[in-house]
C-alpha cells in the first residue's frame, strides 16, 4: 500500500489554511503548513511534497515569487494555486511557471477536494507514463 501523499497548504489567511489542512487530513492526506512563501520555500527545502496548494497573494513571498524559485531550482512539484484574484497576467509574463490547477476563492471543499483529487491522479499518471522508477514521496 502507498503511504499518503503529502501535501504543502500555503495561505497568509490562519482560518483558511486550517480549513484546507483540516479537510485535507480528514481525507487521508499529510499536510503540512506555511503562512507564507518564504515560509513555504524553507519548507520546500526540507520535505519531498507531492502537492503545493498555495495562495498569490501572501507577505514575504507571494505564490508566483514562490513557483519561479521552484522553477529556478528545478523542483517539479503539482501546483494548485488559490487565490481571490488569479494572478493571470504576472502569469502570461512567466509563462515557464508550471500550474496544474486554479481555484477562485471561495471554493467549496468538494471543489478543493476534487481538484486535489484530480491534479494528484494527473501527476501520477504522467510518472507511470514516462517510466519512472522513482518513487512519488
Amino acid at each position: 500500500m502507498n503511504p499518503p501523499y503529502r501535501i504543502l497548504v500555503v495561505d497568509d489567511n490562519q482560518d483558511i489554511r486550517q480549513l484546507n489542512s483540516e479537510v485535507l487530513m480528514d481525507s487521508g492526506y499529510e499536510v503540512d503548513t506555511a503562512e507564507d512563501g518564504a515560509v513555504a520555500w524553507d519548507a520546500l527545502q526540507l520535505n519531498p511534497y507531492d502537492l503545493l496548494v498555495t495562495d498569490n497573494e501572501m507577505p514575504n513571498m507571494s505564490g508566483i515569487d514562490l513557483l519561479d524559485k521552484l522553477h529556478a531550482a528545478r523542483k517539479a512539484v503539482p501546483v494548485i494555486m488559490v487565490s481571490g484574484t488569479l494572478p493571470m497576467e504576472e502569469l502570461s509574463q512567466h509563462p515557464w511557471l508550471q500550474i496544474e490547477a486554479m481555484l477562485l476563492k471561495p471554493y467549496t471543499i468538494a471543489e478543493l477536494l476534487g481538484t486535489v483529487e484530480a491534479v494528484l491522479s494527473a501527476a501520477l499518471s504522467q510518472v507511470r507514463k514516462s517510466g519512472s522508477k522513482a518513487s512519488r514521496a
